[in-house]
């Protein structure tokens, strides 16, 4: 084939599709869309047209998705179109069916009933290559994945010098699920039990916390009873949802022995309604320090007494009449870090586990018995 033949093929796309069918769609890409990047092509969408659906691609070269709706095409072909303002212009027209045609120097002509719009694309060829969906290691149900992330990805930390903890760990064995999150002041674990058909052996692997965010979002969009295959090669991770392909990049290096951090002897426990203790906490915490959030707990054989004050704001106490048993004891929390947790929790009963004023305090839910929670909190000076 001639330079100049495979010139003139390469601007033939032409294609229609449903507003809805690629509203839905560009939707889904916008999470991964790089919005501030030096590299002009990862602002763009790669839109392929072939047999009778368009495929669309987003990536910003650590995270990508790619997902494709129902189109009619009238000439197969691909280009890549700006992200951010295609899925304004698509939200803004007509419930009509929309009519893509690549031209000339990568513009693409938009039409929808008789209004007429160019885009400035750029050449496909520069946008990257993906890595094709290896097999898949297992099939996890939808539902259970955005379950477990829902309970831990709030504990991921946000230093990006903290590399290792800047995503959550991911263990699937033969018969159970468990999902590790922290930051170094607090972690959050879930696990549960579900058997794997034809995984032979434990796979660990970390999530990055963008990541988690997209594997929620495709979750919402598909059905209970969904499930997601997942894969994985040398450096990457994927999530296949249906039509549905979210590939990641692995995060290396070693996370923390979790199993270290979980309190052994705990001998101090009251049991506290889930609201009850989020709506003390939300109100106590409206006078704490704002920079360091502390509260401070007392258990005696009175109950529980949450307590915060500042030099800003002034001082709040709620008495929570509680059985409790053991010894008095005094100790420090950041509320925002416990409100995170008590946001993620199913209602009912919690658990508030004690050792010491030095040691972590764990908080269980025991309302939901298919999974075991647990969430360990560094304790504050106070």
């Amino acid at each position: 084939m001639s330079p100049e033949t495979s010139a003139r093929t390469a601007q033939e796309m032409e294609f229609s599709v449903k507003k809805f069918d690629l509203l839905e769609e560009l939707l889904l890409t916008q999470g991964v869309v790089e919005r501030k990047t030096t590299i002009p092509i990862l602002s763009n969408l790669l839109c392929e047209a072939k047999g009778n659906s368009l495929t669309i691609t987003a990536t910003d070269l650590e995270l990508s998705i790619r997902t494709s709706c129902e189109a009619k095409v009238k000439k197969e072909g691909a280009g890549t179109i700006p992200a951010k303002k295609l899925l304004e212009l698509v939200r803004l027209l007509p419930d009509e069916e929309i009519r893509f045609k690549l031209l000339e120097n990568h513009y693409v002509q938009i039409t929808c009933d008789r209004k007429s719009y160019k885009m400035v694309g750029m050449s496909k060829d520069n946008f990257p290559a993906l890595p094709d969906f290896p097999h898949a290691l297992v099939k996890i149900p939808v539902r259970l994945l955005a379950s477990v992330i829902a309970k831990t990805t709030f504990a991921i930390s946000l230093e990006e010098s903290r590399y290792t903890l800047n995503g959550a760990l991911l263990v699937v064995k033969p018969t159970s699920l468990t999902m590790v999150a922290t930051d170094g002041h607090r972690l959050a674990m879930v696990e549960t039990d579900h058997k794997f058909d034809g995984l032979p052996t434990e796979t660990r692997v970390l999530i990055p916390k963008k990541a988690m965010n997209e594997v929620q979002r495709l979750a919402a969009e598909s059905g209970d009873d969904a499930v997601v295959e997942f894969g994985q090669d040398e450096s990457h991770l994927f999530f296949q949802f249906g039509g549905r392909l979210l590939t990641c990049r692995k995060l290396t290096g070693q996370f923390p022995n979790y199993e270290a951090v979980l309190p052994r002897d705990v001998n101090k426990t009251v049991t506290i309604e889930r609201s009850e203790l989020q709506d003390a906490l939300r109100r106590v915490s409206q006078l704490a320090d704002q920079r360091s959030h502390a509260v401070k707990f007392m258990l005696a054989k009175e109950g529980l007494e949450i307590s915060a004050s500042s030099p800003e704001y002034g001082e709040a106490k709620e008495a929570i009449e509680k059985e409790y048993k053991g010894d008095p004891i005094a100790i420090g929390f950041n509320a925002q870090y416990l409100l995170d947790f008590l946001a993620a929790a199913a209602d009912g009963p919690i658990s508030f586990e004690l050792k010491d004023e030095q040691s972590a305090g764990q908080l269980r839910p025991l309302g939901d018995e298919s999974t075991r929670y647990r969430y360990v909190v560094m304790p504050m000076r106070i």
